[in-house]
């Protein structure tokens, strides 16, 4: 059963998709905790302004990954020049209708709403030194670029050095990669695989277990193991960019580079300045920001 949620826990986790059941029905949220998330939303932008930049890595809590030492599950960039509205989150998400990757603009209220447990979850914001900065948001705003990097077909499991697939947290990765040092090219994706390749860019490893577990993520339809080393599969493993991938390798090529942590339940947020995560369960420590929220 714990291999089975391995491979589950690996689905979309866009607003549209973010498990098996999701593609076909979206949990709607009651009136209250939408006002409860709108004011999430509010002070999560309030930190984006705090910060005086005009760019910043976001990441959000999706499924439960937690039993894996993942915290969060979909990860993409907040504007705040963004052309839909400002802060809006520049995306990857799975169109379940369409079966295919877009990319996507959405309100910063919107990615919060789109939190597949709305009783609890977790923001993560990671803001650049200034130079490092300046050439992400130009990447980010680049419609062109973006496009480019976008692959034709969806995979949740996706190998991170192989352009046959793509999920979310991936075309993340190869944004920064393009923004900081991946040569251009006729082949955009291949040259930022190879550029994270070469900059020591660590994907997350989940382990299935047992052969058989890769032989049922072939059964799934957004899961795939033909771009993934055959080592790798004998193994039993998966390579996949997640948002935890993403930050320590930002981190440690930008040890300036500066985190904030927001978690809320239905009666109190926490905002964390700083590396060390807040603890499960959204529990203050000393030097947080305790907020009550009405339900």
């Amino acid at each position: 059963m714990q291999h089975l949620m391995v491979l589950l826990a690996l689905l979309p986790t866009s607003a549209w998709a973010n498990s098996l059941r999701y593609c076909d029905a979206v949990a709607t949220a009651n009136a209250a905790t939408q006002s409860r998330l709108l004011g999430v939303a509010a002070i999560v932008k309030a930190e984006l302004e705090r910060s005086g930049q005009g760019v910043a890595l976001i990441a959000r809590s999706g499924l439960a990954l937690q039993h894996f030492h993942q915290r969060y599950s979909h990860a993409g960039v907040s504007l705040k020049a963004s052309a839909n509205t400002p802060w809006s989150v520049r995306q990857l998400y799975y169109a379940c209708d369409e079966q295919r990757p877009h990319i996507f603009d959405q309100g910063l209220s919107g990615f919060v709403l789109g939190a597949s447990d709305v009783s609890e979850g977790y923001i993560s914001l990671v803001f650049l030194p200034a130079d490092a900065a300046a050439t992400l948001e130009r990447a980010a705003l680049d419609n062109a670029l973006s496009l480019q990097l976008l692959a034709d077909t969806y995979s949740a499991n996706a190998y991170p050095f192989s352009p046959r697939y793509q999920n979310c947290n991936q075309w993340v990765a190869e944004l920064l990669a393009s923004a900081w040092g991946a040569a251009p090219g006729n082949a955009p994706r291949g040259h930022a695989q190879q550029w994270l390749l070469e900059n020591g860019f660590l994907p997350t490893v989940f382990h299935l277990g047992s052969r058989p577990m890769v032989w049922l993520a072939r059964q799934i339809r957004w899961l795939h193991t033909d771009d993934h080393p055959e080592e790798d599969l004998d193994a039993a493993r998966f390579k996949v960019s997640m948002p935890q991938s993403i930050e320590a390798f930002v981190r440690a090529r930008l040890p300036q580079a500066t985190h904030v942590e927001l978690c809320y339940t239905r009666r109190q947020l926490v905002v964390r300045r700083g590396w060390e995560p807040i603890a499960d369960g959204c529990i203050p420590g000393s030097g947080d920001v305790l907020i009550n929220l009405d339900d």
